[in-house]
């Protein structure tokens, strides 16, 4: 009887020393919005023709997080845009798709997508909308069809209720699927970063990360305009070839000589965080990618004329201007529950 009561006291204590489950606020409608921080430029999308919802936002989420979307149902949008690291792929310099393929490039950072003309880093695809359609059709990230993922989506009952709530029934179609993940995506904005918090007045640069935006604002503004820490242009910045890819970048689109080796410039927001660094993942430190700038130009037909004498900085200007880049860091969108997988 004493052993019993002993086992029935250790369950006990075990059970109430167990960890409790995360238990995660519910989105709600008035969190699901169109946002254009102060200061900002118009957006290139809005949702005009896409009217935002927490239905179609919910349904967006679903699907992002959902390896339903690959061809072995193992790889979802999620495995390689990780919220963490600003939803880039974190440690990897390219991204890694079915079986265990990896691909060419390095998985972007997924943030402020709506005022981006362009995506992907050669600029080939022209709409957030379509967007998704490049990786599930890819043969070496998702190897899907859009036929097969309408008629994986079409048998499942959760899908059949999630498609009627966003859009009064339960028609499924790649316009449907598409919108829908543009409504998620297309409102996971940062703007809440310390520099942002400093533009607003709501806080101060110490004296280092202010001299380090200095810097920042003289030496790689031109390129990486604020707010939004990107002009979206196409440039060679001197990057050797990695003869085993030789990837041409924005030319593979073009066709265009003049394009070779140009890839759009990414947005520093929450650089720190979404490491490695380049189109191929080549770099995994801010120092490193600093150095290339100072030493490691290498000159081309098509390099940007910015860069031919590569930029001048000492090794406190460089430390500086690191400094200020981890201003950008936006804590509270590496961590906002609505933008986070659905358990």
């Amino acid at each position: 009887m004493k052993k019993i009561l002993f086992i029935s006291f250790l369950a006990v204590v075990i059970v109430s020393c167990s960890v409790d489950p995360e238990i995660k606020p519910a989105v709600t409608a008035e969190s699901v919005k169109e946002i254009i921080p102060p200061g900002w430029p118009t957006p290139h999308y809005n949702f005009n023709n896409n009217p935002l919802t927490l239905d179609g936002f919910t349904l967006g989420r679903n699907l992002f997080y959902d390896p339903i979307l690959s061809s072995n149902n193992a790889i979802s949008c999620g495995s390689c845009h990780q919220q963490f690291a600003a939803f880039s792929n974190s440690g990897h310099d390219f991204s890694h798709g079915i079986n265990g393929l990896l691909g060419n490039r390095n998985a972007p950072a997924i943030q402020n997508l709506n005022w981006n003309p362009y995506f992907m880093h050669d600029g080939g695809i022209l709409n957030i909308e379509v967007m998704p359609l490049g990786p599930i059709t890819n043969p070496v990230e998702m190897n899907e069809s859009l036929s097969n993922v309408i008629q994986k989506l079409s048998t499942s009952n959760k899908y059949r209720q999630l498609f009627t709530k966003a859009y009064g029934n339960d028609t499924i179609n790649s316009q449907r699927i598409f919108k829908a993940i543009a409504q998620f995506m297309g409102t996971m904005y940062s703007y809440n970063s310390k520099y942002d918090n400093v533009k607003s007045g709501k806080d101060n640069f110490t004296t280092q990360e202010q001299s380090g935006y200095n810097l920042f604002v003289q030496k790689c503004a031109s390129c990486h305009k604020e707010p939004l820490f990107s002009d979206y242009n196409f440039r060679n910045i001197g990057l050797s070839v990695n003869i085993a890819l030789h990837d041409s970048g924005r030319a593979r689109i073009t066709g265009n000589p003049l394009d070779k080796y140009k890839f759009k410039t990414p947005s520093l927001r929450n650089i720190e965080k979404t490491a490695p660094y380049m189109h191929d993942g080549r770099f995994y430190t801010l120092d490193q990618c600093l150095t290339h700038y100072i030493s490691g130009i290498v000159s081309s037909p098509t390099l940007d004329p910015q860069l031919s004498s590569g930029i001048t900085m000492t090794i406190q200007e460089k430390n500086d201007i690191i400094v200020f880049l981890k201003t950008l860091t936006d804590t509270k969108f590496l961590t906002d529950y609505r933008y986070s997988e659905i358990h």
